[in-house]
């Protein structure tokens, strides 16, 4: 099955005109996000009497490392600024030294794109697009705002072409589009399980927001009626952070009531619940921070808990596949996960090269690099992400502020884009691409609940190899050739 999806990948995208193009693995190791694989050099032939003066002499002993790819980033935006490849893809292997997960290896495939000439704004609106007295807030937030048209209707067809050809599915022509900051208020993750949308019975699967006359604060509850309450211990045993439950006493108040459960004292305004509040009603909520960043909210995370048990209860018939857009993340953030290269410092929320929206361009130029939004665009099927990409930085001043002035990296750090910058200095098109995790996609296809499952030679969640017995040491006399010793 692997082997016949990847065929039908490969004829969409050389109907495309997409060329397939090999990058290096052993590269320079750079700050792109994830923490990398380095592999040592041989002192002797890392020692070259035409090497620059960065590099050691021959009696040097300063080991010298590569490091494995975490992703071909580099190297596709190379191609595409060369002006000698327009249209790249490859199935690339990438390394990233991340703790095992049942959707994470160490190594892992990718079918990774990049394209150049793409757009860097939205298309224009259709007549139905256009803007309405409907009382949906979300009504924008539906629509592709961003640049990268392109790749959207790229991927579309090769999914498409997938599900047909492995599943004998038809799916829809066009896939929804929502943006982060919708996501995250009405389903609480940033990559949401759509499924479970108007199928429940009786209890809401949107979470709902109560403003507070502090505008940094607001409610996120969620609805459970009476019908619905004896999933309410379960609920509740998830221990949540912050997460409570209030009880409607009567049809006016009910905001104040939660409010005060939660330990608000100040303001509160009028929420429209969409479900008919009456007594006995049980509302969920917490409170949070009106700035949304991370992946996932405590009530989304109620949400996908809420929707495991109703399924059980009412055996619900799911819709099978629910895919969504996802667009307009924030660029930066202060990601913990990150922490270890950050040290404190703003982050890239995708990486350094994704290109902020045009009309954030002036919040970039203020410093209020909380509210740039990025041209950052996710692909998500039942809750699982499949593929992320965004449009790329191609004006080489552009580049240079994010690295110094927002992300403040070091010279060193800066010297590893070095390549890059240049490259954009003798003038890049504007390209874009994106990159759809291999492994994840069949082991959707497949049903399987882990990708170990679908790739030949797995590594257990640990990281190692049971098959070839690795990682494993190595002894001193070896290590001896690359600069390095035991401790």
């Amino acid at each position: 099955m692997r082997s016949k999806v990847a065929r039908a990948v490969r004829d969409v995208l050389h109907d495309n005109d997409f060329v397939e193009v090999e990058t290096p693995m052993l590269l320079q190791t750079s700050p792109e996000g994830a923490r990398e694989y380095l592999v040592p050099a041989r002192l002797s032939s890392t020692a070259t009497s035409s090497a620059p003066s960065t590099s050691p002499s021959s009696t040097s002993t300063t080991p010298q490392f590569y490091a494995l790819s975490q992703s071909p980033q580099q190297p596709k935006q190379l191609l595409v600024c060369s002006g000698g490849i327009e249209k790249y893809y490859q199935f690339a292997r990438c390394f990233r030294d991340e703790d095992g997960r049942k959707d994470r290896q160490p190594e892992f495939t990718q079918i990774d794109m990049e394209m150049a000439f793409v757009s860097w704004s939205p298309p224009p609106m259709s007549q139905v697009e256009q803007p309405s007295t409907s009382s949906d807030k979300y009504f924008d937030d539906r629509r592709w705002r961003i640049g990268g048209t392109e790749i959207r209707n790229v991927v579309e067809s090769i999914i498409s072409q997938v599900w047909k050809t492995a599943l004998g599915v038809e799916l829809p022509p066009e896939f929804g589009v929502m943006t982060y900051r919708m996501a995250m208020e009405k389903y609480g993750s940033d990559k949401p399980d759509l499924r479970m949308n108007s199928v429940l019975p009786y209890s809401s699967t949107h979470i709902q927001q109560i403003e507070l006359s502090d505008s940094k604060r607001v409610i996120d509850y969620l609805v459970v009626p009476r019908q619905d309450q004896e999933l309410l211990k379960d609920l509740l045993s998830l221990n949540e952070s912050g997460v409570k439950s209030y009880t409607v006493s009567s049809k006016a108040g009910w905001e104040k009531g939660l409010a005060k459960e939660l330990g608000w004292s100040g303001d509160v305004k009028a929420a429209k619940s969409g479900i008919e509040l009456s007594e006995g009603t049980l509302l969920i909520g917490c409170l949070r921070d009106t700035y949304l960043n991370g992946g996932s909210t405590s009530m989304g995370k109620v949400r996908l808990r809420l929707s495991e048990l109703a399924q059980q209860k009412y055996e619900l018939d799911y819709p099978k596949y629910c895919f969504t857009w996802v667009t307009e993340f924030p660029l930066f953030s202060k990601d913990e996960d990150k922490e270890f290269m950050a040290h404190g410092r703003w982050s890239s929320t995708h990486h350094p090269f994704t290109a902020p929206m045009l009309e954030d361009l002036p919040l970039l130029e203020q410093g209020q690099y909380e509210k740039v939004r990025g041209q950052h665009y996710d692909l998500v099927l039942n809750g699982m992400e499949i593929g992320g990409g965004s449009v790329r930085v191609h004006n080489a001043p552009l580049q240079e502020n994010i690295f110094k002035e927002v992300l403040q990296l070091t010279e060193s750090e800066i010297n590893s884009f070095d390549h890059l910058l240049k490259a954009l200095k003798y003038g890049a098109p504007p390209h874009g691409g994106i990159a759809l995790g291999f492994d994840r996609l069949m082991s959707i296809i497949c049903n399987s609940k882990s990708i170990r499952d679908v790739i030949a030679f797995p590594k257990t969640a640990g990281g190692t190899d049971p098959v070839f017995r690795s990682p494993s040491a190595i002894p001193d006399e070896t290590l001896k050739q690359y600069g390095l010793r035991s401790l």
